[in-house]
């Protein structure tokens, strides 16, 4: 599948501000870049530094007072056929990599620890990627999904309480969940073909068989047409625009179509 993107985000600022973007796609097996270009007006030049768990790349920037702008375009081809991660095999925890051990911990967003009791009793003796699916499927099922209806400050926690969230919260709660049962669970960052409406999308990366797999709870896009940023903990690690100061947003578009 050939995917074109294109990510338009106009920002204001009081004030010169450090900016760091994570808006660019990762360049991953099973999605190449075939070309890509990021244009920034209205700061000063750019420094890019790896991404984290060595996935995608962030790019800093300092902006001055006024009008900023941010404009990436990307070909990317992917190759993410339809799969299940039912039937997969959860990793041994001593086999467990060590770039991935983090991601069986709780974290700000995605409060395992406080679900572990729940995981356990609504899962019974579920494993793997049969555990993961069941925790994606209550997730779907349970939850709401309902612009506007969080913040920054909202915690899996939060969500597995007020029954309703957008795809952020989705995600995390998802993550939290999977990780209440010992499976390393993160969240990423993509752009997303037949997303509607259009906009950055949160989903969940399931470590099972030695491998990341993804999974949406919110069902909103199919998952042979995600393009990976970022990925981290929680949000606080996949941010697509972290502003080191106050920053207003002014307008911000998003649009993701096949190419072939």
């Amino acid at each position: 599948m050939l995917l074109q993107i294109e990510a338009d985000l106009n920002y204001r600022f009081d004030m010169p501000t450090d900016i760091l973007l994570a808006i660019e796609a990762a360049d991953l097996p099973d999605q190449r870049i075939i070309e890509d270009r990021m244009i920034v007006r209205g700061a000063g030049p750019l420094s890019t530094i790896p991404g984290g768990n060595r996935v995608g790349r962030r790019t800093w920037t300092r902006t001055e007072t006024g009008p900023f702008n941010a404009n990436y375009r990307a070909t990317i081809e992917v190759d993410r056929p339809p799969s299940t991660i039912i039937g997969l095999s959860a990793s041994p925890l001593p086999q467990i990599p060590s770039d991935v051990v983090p991601f069986l911990w709780p974290s700000r967003y995605c409060e395992a620890d406080r679900l572990y009791s729940f995981a356990q009793q609504e899962f019974g003796g579920l494993q793997g990627g049969n555990f993961a699916h069941a925790a994606a499927e209550w997730v779907r099922g349970h939850i709401r999904y309902v612009s506007g209806s969080s913040d920054g400050t909202t915690t899996a926690a939060d969500t597995f309480l007020s029954r309703q969230g957008v795809c952020r919260d989705f995600a995390h709660l998802t993550a939290a969940i999977i990780r209440a049962h010992d499976i390393p669970a993160r969240v990423a960052s993509v752009y997303a073909w037949r997303l509607d409406p259009p906009d950055f999308h949160a989903v969940v990366e399931v470590w099972l068989d030695n491998a990341w797999h993804i999974v949406d709870a919110t069902g909103l896009a199919p998952i042979e047409g995600m393009v990976r940023m970022a990925v981290g903990r929680d949000a606080t690690d996949i941010a697509f625009l972290t502003a080191f100061g106050t920053a207003t947003l002014d307008s911000q578009t998003i649009t993701v179509t096949r190419a072939d």
